[in-house]
């Protein structure tokens, strides 16, 4: 019976609407306006819609061609991609030969009565045929028994994305075509024209990303039910950086450089640098939390972006820490500079009886030392003994403030001298290799 409604439909479709024909009977009118398909009127019989062609014999050729009509999305968060595609399949059944050159295209919902391949998209999330107004299907039968199946599909697919240099990176996503039921033996997909049967990449623009490059490979799939055939669509997409200069990395490089400026204040100016420095590093915060808010779901990555963020937040932090250490300098030299302006009269007594103390105790020291020598007999070692543990102890406290003393700061007004050029000549060096390890890296 569907076979009877199927080809009754086509004869319909396919005939001028002032011409009627009856399946293997005459018309009413005259046999002279009776129009038929030469052969087409016996083109279901024995048809079998669950068996494929060459059912026991040579696997199935199928060809696919595809365009991208856009990619509308790609989510970093959530590693996938979404994109619109016109997938086309064209292979050959010959049970559905019929004589002529001609070609015809049938109603898309006639296709529930042919045998279609069972072609489904690899890694696929989410994926659904466009219905408005019916059905975005087209079936196109060709005189040799080519069936032509293409369809309008929007599909979501997973894309594992590697971030580490994020913004500057390049993402390489695929789209991945099998069968699901036909292994090798009862299917073989092939690209109908190699790389040319992909169109629409090239013409593609998109918000962030540029499409470098493409390509197509044929392979299988290795599964427990068999060894299904595959086809795979390569493409680069390069993040483009413009935006992210003007947005993260211009900002940043401002902040550090705005740090700067309090190396120019005199240390006596203690509101003036210390406001200049707190607004920094709080608006770098600021600035860092900003950036990471569009992809909280990554924060396992380290990603360049967050690199800069974080040298950035390096340099503006040290150049507060620099007015910390030479302000504590300064503080510390004016107090030891005080006593000795105006020392009372008490001081003066205090510092000559110890002055006199301590010489009458050397001469003594030199007493007994000489007494040692005259009688060596009577020289006690425990004394000899304890007198080198002093000496000892004495060699390493004056090492320890020979150590303090060299890394004591003498002037503190050359601490913001040497910042001026220390601080913008390493931020210019951590610069280049920065841009050149991701750039070009």
């Amino acid at each position: 019976m569907y076979c009877r409604y199927f080809v009754l439909i086509c004869v319909w479709l396919f005939l001028p609407a002032q011409r009627k024909c009856t399946l293997g009977h005459k018309s009413d009118t005259h046999s002279s306006d009776t129009v038929s398909l030469p052969g087409f009127e016996n083109l279901t019989e024995g048809y079998n819609k669950y068996l494929r062609p060459y059912f026991g014999g040579k696997p199935v050729q199928i060809a696919l061609s595809l365009d991208v009509a856009s990619i509308s999305s790609i989510s970093e968060s959530d590693m996938d991609y979404t994109a619109t595609i016109y997938l086309r399949q064209r292979w050959t059944d010959p049970r559905l030969v019929f004589h002529g050159n001609k070609s015809f295209t049938l109603d898309a919902r006639l296709v529930e009565l042919l045998w279609v391949p069972d072609t489904y998209i690899v890694e696929s999330k989410r994926s659904f045929l466009h219905d408005v107004t019916v059905g975005n299907r087209l079936i196109r039968l060709f005189s040799n028994g080519t069936v032509l199946y293409a369809l309008r599909i929007t599909t979501t697919v997973a894309c594992n994305m590697d971030l580490s240099k994020y913004p500057m990176d390049t993402q390489r996503c695929k789209l991945q075509l099998e069968s699901w039921g036909y292994d090798g033996n009862d299917i073989v997909f092939t690209w109908f024209r190699g790389n040319d049967s992909v169109h629409g990449l090239e013409k593609l623009r998109l918000s962030q990303y540029t499409v470098e490059r493409y390509y197509t490979l044929v392979t299988r799939s290795q599964q427990e039910t068999g060894n299904y055939p595959r086809l795979i669509l390569h493409f680069e997409l390069r993040r483009n950086i413009l935006y992210f200069i003007l947005e993260t990395y211009v900002p940043s490089t401002l902040l550090v450089v705005l740090s700067w400026v309090s190396f120019w204040i005199t240390l006596d100016s203690v509101p003036a640098r210390t406001c200049i420095g707190v607004t920094t590093v709080l608006s770098m915060t600021t600035l860092m939390i900003g950036s990471r808010t569009s992809l909280s779901k990554t924060n396992c990555f380290i990603k360049a972006i967050d690199v800069y963020l974080g040298i950035c937040f390096s340099f503006i932090f040290g150049a507060l820490l620099e007015y910390a250490i030479a302000h504590y300098s300064s503080s510390q030299k004016h107090a030891a500079k005080e006593p000795q302006k105006g020392p009372t009269k008490e001081t003066e007594d205090v510092n000559i009886t110890n002055i006199l103390n301590s010489s009458i105790t050397s001469y003594k020291q030199k007493i007994s030392l000489a007494s040692t020598e005259i009688s060596s007999d009577n020289v006690d070692y425990c004394d000899l003994t304890m007198k080198t543990h002093d000496k000892i102890r004495f060699v390493l406290r004056n090492k320890m403030h020979s150590i303090i003393s060299y890394f004591t700061i003498q002037n503190p007004s050359n601490v913001d001298h040497y910042s001026k050029l220390l601080f913008p000549l390493f931020f210019m060096l951590v610069n280049v290799f920065y841009w050149a390890y991701y750039l070009y890296f």
